[in-house]
């Protein structure tokens, strides 16, 4: 029984340590992977890789991949805690420093964005459950970059708090700045995250 448990884990993350000592176990092993996952995402926040037309961070990459990696509900709770180490005052957010961390980072040009990761990991999450379809996977995985990038376009166009006092770049600047520089480079990364998780779930079904 303890050989089969792995392949009737709805997440890549369970298959690979499953938890067969009951709910403290599988608690224990969830916050050490919540853990983690979130000091991943400060790492992939602080690496910045050549690309055109702007440099890109692997944070998108780290997020998509623990979603899918973690599921929806952990995957979602690991970048919530991320985002709790930078809501505490901790240098973890890609422009900290020099802006400061702290609650009102999130109130800033990037903030839309920081919320889009909860929801964006979630959604992969979703998308690369066992036994998913790669049309339910590709699909998952896209709809969890538009979710993203709205809320991050939506914040940075209309609700932001910018240092020269205005509310929002507007529609025109935020689609410019934050959004259009970033495409294929989150494309990539999708791409990426797509593969890594049908090759996970491929490698497990194997030695299962």
């Amino acid at each position: 029984m303890a050989e089969t448990l792995p392949l009737q884990a709805p997440t890549l993350a369970g298959a690979a340590l499953p938890a067969v000592s009951g709910p403290r176990a599988t608690l224990l092993r969830n916050v050490a992977l919540a853990v983690a996952g979130s000091l991943l995402l400060v790492l992939a926040a602080k690496i910045k890789v050549p690309f055109w037309p702007v440099p890109m961070t692997l944070q998108t990459l780290a997020v998509l991949g623990l979603g899918a990696a973690y599921g929806s509900r952990l995957g979602a709770a690991t970048v919530a805690l991320y985002i709790a180490y930078g809501l505490a005052g901790l240098p973890v957010f890609t422009n900290t420093p020099p802006v400061a961390a702290g609650p009102l980072y999130l109130v800033g040009p990037t903030g839309g964005f920081l919320v889009g990761f909860v929801a964006a990991a979630a959604i992969a999450g979703w998308a690369a459950a066992r036994n998913a379809s790669l049309p339910r996977l590709v699909g998952g995985l896209v709809a969890a970059e538009v979710v993203m990038m709205l809320l991050g376009f939506a914040w940075l166009a209309f609700g932001a708090q910018m240092a020269s006092g205005a509310t929002g770049v507007g529609f025109a600047k935020a689609f410019e700045y934050g959004i259009q520089p970033f495409l294929l480079g989150d494309l990539v990364k999708l791409a990426l995250v797509a593969c890594l998780a049908r090759a996970g779930w491929s490698v497990l079904q194997r030695r299962g």
